[in-house]
């Protein structure tokens, strides 16, 4: 059992060492101006997530094997000052690791068309410089024990967002759109601040425990005091409102489709903007235990759905129509959230992660292909005919 440990706690250290010494790498060859060549940058994205998808998987099996929901793995305390301590701690369980195997999985994808896609560009290396950044962030979000380590994750997925929405830092439109989208991470960013320094003040200590609890997800009780869980938890809706395009924080998604085609799919179709869905996810005792924010949740995920679906009808660029689709489902997850489910949210948001990485990364290529056979044709190829008359067209961005 020792040495299984052991072999636990490696595994755990790959998943989480891979991404950081990919984004240690890639920064230092950037300061002493030695840039890797766009094949070597790429496989050493690729090598990578693969140690850290294969070590995510091996900790799937052993998991299994051991009919084990759970697994922490405490690194030790990063900051110690009397009552106070910021412990490194790590949760595998039913939750976070999907999570992480997404994350890796997508984010593989998305190296392999990024290497084409951004062939010969100016910024390709500093493109993946933040992509290592993100990864990284991810990772830590996802298997954070403790809420500051979330929030540790949570930053860096939210610079390295708004760095890439400013990529095409030529033209001063990114440049505005990504100063949009840092004001409203600004605010959920305080919001989840504040957040911590309430449970901080509640029960002087670091480690989180209040909201993650002691048990495997999903069953973990809350055990902060009605006055207080009713206001951390208000604040944890807020943050996760402004990270995942809620209302009234949605007018940031289209306009974070400035960046490249796959930064786009990557952030705004399928990881960074379910990111706050985790966040719910991860919280979902806590809503339990108090009615009116599940009610609120439930009545924000269909307001945005609402928002996104009539927002969506009317939008005349491929991209800005995928992001509200993928708004449109964003806002289902959450009312899913809110009436109490768990495993259908989870399996909603990898669902729809993947479908939207798909349906962006396609885009362009489809967008090319369908030129190319007007140009043959000499005319506008005809409109295909609707399977079911009855149905609108619209109802496609379901």
């Amino acid at each position: 059992m020792e040495q299984l440990a052991l072999v636990l706690q490696g595994l755990a250290g790959i998943v989480v060492l891979a991404p950081l010494l990919l984004l240690v790498l890639l920064c230092m060859t950037s300061l002493i101006e030695w840039k890797l060549g766009e094949k070597t940058t790429a496989w050493a994205c690729l090598i990578a997530i693969i140690f850290g998808l294969g070590a995510a998987w091996g900790i799937v099996l052993i998991m299994l094997g051991l009919d084990q929901r759970q697994l922490v793995l405490i690194v030790g305390d990063w900051v110690a000052m009397g009552s106070y301590h910021f412990t490194i701690q790590l949760v595998f369980d039913l939750l976070s690791v999907p999570m992480v195997i997404l994350t890796f999985l997508l984010c593989g994808i998305i190296v392999a068309f990024t290497n084409r896609y951004l062939h010969r560009e100016s910024g390709y290396h500093r493109f993946f410089v933040f992509f290592a950044l993100f990864l990284a962030g991810m990772v830590v979000a996802a298997l954070a024990g403790t809420i500051e380590m979330l929030l540790v994750g949570w930053e860096m997925v939210g610079l390295s967002s708004v760095m890439l929405v400013a990529f095409f830092q030529e033209r001063p439109q990114p440049i505005r759109n990504a100063l949009r989208l840092w004001v409203v991470y600004l605010v959920a960013d305080a919001a989840l601040l504040l957040a911590v320094v309430v449970m901080h003040h509640q029960g002087e200590t670091g480690t989180g425990h209040l909201l993650w609890g002691e048990f495997s997800w999903p069953q973990k009780p809350a055990v902060l005091l009605p006055v207080w869980s009713w206001w951390v938890g208000l604040l944890l809706v807020i943050a996760a409102a402004g990270k995942s395009a809620l209302l009234p924080f949605s007018g940031w998604l289209p306009r974070a489709m400035e960046g490249p085609t796959p930064s786009s799919a990557i952030f705004y179709g399928a990881l960074s903007v379910h990111l706050g869905v985790f966040l719910l996810l991860r919280l979902g005792h806590l809503w339990e235990s108090i009615p009116s924010l599940a009610y609120l949740l439930a009545v924000l995920g269909l307001g945005t759905a609402l928002f996104a679906y009539l927002a969506g009808s009317v939008q005349t660029d491929i991209r800005s129509v995928l992001a509200f689709a993928s708004l449109i489902q964003v806002g289902l997850i959450v009312a899913e959230i809110g009436v109490g489910w768990r495993y259908i949210p989870l399996a909603h948001l990898v669902g729809n992660a993947c479908l939207r990485t798909f349906q962006f990364i396609r885009a362009p290529s489809l967008l090319h292909d369908r030129r190319r056979m007007e140009s043959a044709l000499g005319g506008h190829l005809p409109r295909p005919s609707e399977p079911f008359p009855l149905a609108r067209a619209e109802l496609r961005l379901w």
